[in-house]
C-alpha cells in the first residue's frame, strides 16, 4: 500500500496502530485526536458500481444525500465481497487509493475542517496522515455534506 500512496502522490508515511481499529472513536482514541478527523473510508453499492465515501468519523452518511451527490436511483451498503472486489482491500482499512480499478468518490467537507485528517491504509491495523485537499487530489474526488 505504501507503493500505492506514494504513485499517488500522498506524503504521509504508514502507520501501524497497535490494535484493529473498526471505528473512527477507536482509530481515535489510539492517534490522539477528535474523532472528527478520521476519515472513514465507506464503499457503497450504487446502482450496482462501487461509490467509496471518505466521511468525517463524527458523521453518519445520508444515503439518500449520497444518491443525490452521485446521480444515482439507489445508494445502499455494500457487502464485504463487494468491497474486497471492487477495491482489493477489507472493510475496515479500505484506503482512498489503490484499488484495481478508480473508484467515484465523495469527500465530506467536514474534513476540511481538520489540519490533519487520517485514513485507511489497506488494512484495518494501518492509517495515514492527509488532509481533505489531498484525499480530494489523489482520489479525484467531488466534495459533498454526507450529513443531514
Amino acid at each position: 500500500m505504501r507503493a500505492s500512496l506514494a504513485a499517488s502522490g500522498v506524503v504521509g508515511d504508514v502507520v501501524v496502530l497497535p490494535d484493529s481499529a473498526p471505528t473512527a472513536a477507536a482509530a481515535a482514541q489510539q492517534l490522539g485526536c477528535e474523532v472528527g478527523a478520521i476519515a472513514n473510508s465507506l464503499i457503497f453499492d450504487c446502482d450496482g458500481t462501487p461509490l467509496l465515501v471518505l466521511t468525517s468519523g463524527a458523521h453518519r452518511a445520508d444515503t439518500s444525500l449520497l444518491a443525490k451527490a452521485a446521480g444515482a436511483e439507489r445508494v445502499g451498503r455494500a457487502t464485504p465481497e463487494f468491497v474486497r472486489t471492487h477495491t482489493g482491500q477489507p472493510i475496515g482499512g479500505v484506503a482512498p487509493v489503490g484499488h484495481p480499478r478508480p473508484v467515484r468518490t465523495l469527500v465530506d467537507t467536514w474534513l476540511a475542517r481538520h489540519p490533519q485528517v487520517w485514513a485507511a491504509a489497506g488494512h484495518p491495523h494501518t492509517v495515514f496522515p492527509t488532509t481533505f485537499d489531498e484525499l480530494l487530489r489523489v482520489t479525484g474526488g467531488t466534495p459533498v455534506d454526507v450529513e443531514a
